[in-house]
């Protein structure tokens, strides 16, 4: 059952979501990578300036530090020192440094910064340091002068590294948040674009009218649809097809219906007058004849829509056709009896098909009550089965009216019989076999044929 057109889920919103959410998978896969690596560039970027920084202060000229390191003229020093290190943060990349130096005993000749003096550690390098109360993280570097006569350390907060990883990624992250919503837009109006052929297809298949011979063109640019076109056109071809035989159909019952009812009403009409005794007899006796005519024919209409019912509903299933034959001639033995003809089966011990039960005794039983109803008294009436070639096959001959070497009927003079012949052809259909009229030997005059597909 199709949902309610409200209720449907939309093609073109499912493929922008679907490209919008393999777009931010990727995206934010390069966001975490660029996270990683604005934090590791940031390490490195740390560590360089440090490492730099120390440098360059070692290679300073400060003769009061090499002169002295008494006491007195340590805070000299310092005030000689400050005003130059404090003047090295002056980009978005720098960080705060402080910075302490040291001479070879380890006695403090300049510092300068925020950060508490650290321990004295003799070795050269990097170092992560917890100083001051509450304590922070601090990064450090140590390096001597050529002489080992004076240290320069110098130290940022871990804080200003991390906030630098930030900044990276938030520059890496700007760019995707921008660009987002514009490819958004772009890939919403390029799939929109794209599934225009395909609305286009659609507003032509529903402008078809199955009851015509129209068919759908293959106009449009893109081979993807020319499969569907293909397919379209051969469901309009069966099912334009299955609509003529429809009429046609309708047609020969409008045909087979008008005679007994016409002849019905005159009859009636006929009763209305004053008639002799025997012509009222004989009208009544007409109108229960036409009526049974009648009624045959509508009988034989709700069999031929219950063939299609039961096919779309049975499986197939192995059928003995010697059993089938069997029973369904047991059935009908009175029935032939006050007819005057003689009925009988003939065929080998069993014969095993793959079939619809009740389609395939429907399809035995309408042939038997043709050649009952359409041969003379004394007419010899026989059920046979066998096997030709691999394919098994069910026939019902009579010794009736025609000759042994009369033309096997075409389809079309079987479709002229009447509606029995024509369930007969529908439940072969649905069997994948096939139903004619077969050269009947003797001393049979004429045999109808159910042949079956062969059983691999």
């Amino acid at each position: 059952m199709t949902p309610p057109a409200g209720r449907q889920a939309s093609l073109t919103r499912r493929l922008v979501l679907g490209v919008l959410a393999a777009l931010l998978l990727v995206w934010a896969g390069f966001f975490a990578v660029g996270h990683r690596t604005g934090i590791h560039e940031a390490d490195e970027l740390t560590d360089g300036q440090l490492a730099g920084t120390a440098a360059l202060l070692l290679t300073l000229d400060l003769p009061p530090f090499m002169a002295s390191s008494l006491e007195p003229n340590r805070q000299a020093n310092l005030n000689m020192v400050r005003p130059a290190l404090d003047s090295l943060k002056h980009h978005d990349y720098q960080f705060s440094l402080s910075v302490v130096v040291r001479d070879a005993a380890g006695h403090l000749l300049a510092r300068s910064g925020e950060a508490p003096v650290p321990d004295f550690v003799p070795r050269d390098g990097f170092a992560d340091l917890l100083l001051g109360t509450p304590a922070s993280a601090w990064r450090s570097f140590s390096q001597w002068d050529a002489t080992h006569s004076r240290q320069v350390v110098v130290l940022v907060k871990f804080e200003e590294r991390e906030a630098l990883a930030e900044d990276v990624a938030a520059q890496l992250a700007e760019p995707v948040l921008w660009l987002l919503p514009v490819v958004a837009l772009a890939l919403g109006a390029a799939i929109l674009r794209g599934l225009r052929p395909l609305q286009a297809l659609s507003r032509d298949v529903e402008a078809l009218e199955v009851d015509k011979t129209a068919r759908l063109q293959a106009r449009h640019p893109y081979r993807e649809f020319n499969s569907v076109v293909r397919s379209i056109n051969r469901l309009l071809g069966q099912q334009q097809a299955a609509l003529e035989r429809e009429r046609q159909l309708a047609s020969e019952i409008a045909h087979e219906l008008r005679t007994p009812l016409s002849s019905i009403a005159l009859q009636a009409a006929s009763l209305r007058g004053a008639l002799p005794a025997p012509a009222q007899a004989a009208a009544l006796q007409q109108i229960s004849t036409d009526a049974l005519r009648a009624g045959h024919v509508i009988s034989q209409l709700l069999a031929l829509a219950r063939t299609g019912q039961a096919g779309m509903q049975q499986a197939l299933v192995p059928l003995d056709l010697a059993v089938l034959a069997r029973e369904v001639v047991a059935g009908y033995a009175q029935t032939a009896w006050q007819s005057g003809h003689r009925l009988s089966v003939q065929g080998d011990e069993h014969q095993t098909v793959l079939a619809h039960p009740l389609l395939l005794e429907l399809a035995l039983r309408n042939l038997i009550d043709n050649a009952l109803q359409h041969t003379a008294r004394g007419t010899a009436v026989c059920v046979q089965w066998g096997n030709d070639a691999g394919r098994a096959w069910l026939q019902v001959c009579d010794d009736g009216q025609g000759g042994h070497d009369a033309p096997a009927a075409t389809p079309a003079s079987i479709d002229r019989l009447g509606l029995g012949h024509k369930i007969v052809g529908r439940v072969m259909d649905i069997h994948g076999g096939s139903f004619a009229q077969h050269m009947a030997a003797v001393p049979f005059n004429r045999c109808y044929r159910l042949c079956f597909p062969a059983v691999s």
